[in-house]
């Protein structure tokens, strides 16, 4: 959630970065009417204020008056009181309804992207920030896409999982079950290797804690929830994990906070239809290894870059041919203020698959989530959170299978094989 201040002192920038987003000049006109109502807000909350303090001020004339013996003087004034009373109870709750609508508004708008965010609407206007210069894997014409090499192989499927759960429920079996747990384990080693803290959070989180990072109420479509207890399935672990620090103040010699979490994630993208979203392209649940970053805003881009850094090392351990965007304003997730995405190329399909999104949010989830930083002067600020996969499975294990298929089998990397106990499959 932007901050009321940022939206006041620095206004035109954020109407801007809308733009840059794509919004109409229809949309755009809510930053005047949220500066409105947060003139509302202070009228009303100035006139509580008033209020409360007229009634203190009656009150001791009362105590003074009953001990001069005025009693009558002063059941006057108790009627005032009386009356200031029904009226503070009024301006609480307008007060409290003003505050609603306000957050309400706030809620609904985006970030702001960067400077540094390219214009565009689509995808195809995305800024390749990294390509691929290298040779890509030699494969025959008749090179079989992963969901056919999984049923040659007995990796994984897809009907079976229609049978306990659905559609876009795989179930993984024998070696396509041991090289999924392999990359878990391969992921969350380099992860603790680079300086972050293993955590094993929830998989199940609360109305508060999706609404701090922003998934709600942005995503509530794409969210499985538990209606009796009003729970939801996490789509990431970027949501149990980052709420972690909800509330805190953090020391800044605590800075940075960073923490890595494997869990499964549960998304319903509703109406993926067609061979684009074939296999593994795309599931309803599927493995990551997520990567949380809690930053002073000084170096909170300098971190986003170290992050790019870390799963492009990911990238090349594992022998894929990969590419970096620098996602354009129209195609940027609600949340974010920066993102970089990594498309691995899938060799059998002849086109290239999202499996990480790397972005800082600056103070966006912060503001929401009230995540501040104490100074070495002890003034408390908001902090900066960033985020990361460091690496969806589904995708990457998909471009694996493909990418190194031979007449012999499929050959696993070598950066893999302590952790699959094989070399092929």
């Amino acid at each position: 959630m932007l901050q009321l201040k940022v939206i006041r002192e620095d206004k035109q920038r954020i109407i801007n970065g809308l733009r840059k987003r794509n919004w109409t000049a229809q949309q755009v006109k809510i930053i005047d009417d949220i500066l409105k109502k947060d003139d509302e807000r202070r009228a009303n909350q100035k006139e509580l204020d008033d209020t409360l303090a007229e009634q203190n001020r009656l009150a001791k004339q009362i105590g003074a008056l009953m001990g001069q013996g005025k009693k009558e003087e002063a059941e006057t004034l108790k009627i005032q009181v009386a009356e200031l009373k029904t009226l503070t109870k009024t301006l609480e709750e307008r007060t409290g309804s003003i505050q609603q609508q306000l957050d309400n508004m706030l809620y609904s708008v985006p970030n702001c992207p960067h400077k540094s965010v390219p214009k565009g609407k689509t995808p195809e206007e995305n800024k390749v920030a990294k390509d691929w210069k290298k040779p890509f894997p030699a494969l025959p014409e008749d090179a079989l896409p992963h969901w056919e090499l999984a049923k040659k192989y007995n990796l994984f499927d897809f009907e079976l999982g229609v049978k306990l759960t659905g559609s876009g429920f795989p179930v993984y079996r024998g070696k396509g079950a041991r090289l999924q747990r392999a990359l878990i384990q391969f992921f969350l080693d380099e992860a603790v290797k680079a300086g972050y803290e293993e955590i094993l959070p929830p998989l199940l989180v609360n109305e508060e804690s999706a609404r701090a990072t922003g998934q709600l109420p942005d995503k509530e479509a794409q969210m499985y929830k538990c209606d009796e207890d009003n729970l939801y399935l996490i789509p990431t672990a970027e949501v149990p994990v980052t709420n972690i620090v909800r509330g805190d103040i953090i020391p800044i010699k605590d800075l940075p906070v960073t923490m890595t979490a494997y869990t499964p994630c549960f998304r319903r993208e509703a109406g993926a239809w067609g061979a684009h979203v074939r296999g593994l392209n795309r599931v309803h649940q599927f493995d990551k290894v997520e990567l949380v970053r809690v930053e002073h805003p000084d170096n909170s881009y300098k971190a986003l870059e170290g992050m790019v850094r870390h799963v492009e090392k990911l990238m090349n351990k594992l022998e894929l041919p990969f590419r970096i965007l620098l996602l354009c304003g129209g195609d940027m997730g609600f949340n974010s203020a920066k993102t970089y995405d990594f498309e691995v190329w899938s060799g059998a399909q002849k086109r290239w698959l999202e499996v990480s999104s790397v972005s800082c949010f600056e103070t966006f989830q912060s503001n929401r989530m009230k995540l501040r930083f104490r100074d070495a002067e002890g003034k408390i600020e908001l902090a900066h959170t960033l985020n990361g996969s460091a690496l969806a499975l589904a995708r990457i294990v998909a471009a694996l299978l493909e990418n190194n298929q031979t007449p012999e089998g499929i050959t696993i990397p070598k950066v893999l094989h302590r952790y699959t106990g094989f070399k092929m499959i």
